[in-house]
């Protein structure tokens, strides 16, 4: 199925996936949605998501 060049880049890439959610979790952000940007876009999102703000619970 997978070449054996190219398993480790399946694997870092989604390893990337995984800590992006957790990072956007982190910033009330949702999980799955950078997830699926994570996995289309790579360290491209992380980039994104390292820059945007904390999203506020509340108003006051």
């Amino acid at each position: 199925m997978l070449a054996e060049g190219h398993a480790p880049w399946f694997v870092g890439w989604g390893t990337l996936a995984l800590i992006n959610a957790g990072l956007a979790q982190g910033k009330n952000r949702s999980g799955l949605l950078w997830f699926v940007l994570s996995l289309l876009f790579g360290p491209l999102a992380t980039l994104v998501l390292v820059v945007l703000p904390k999203v506020r619970d509340r108003l006051f």
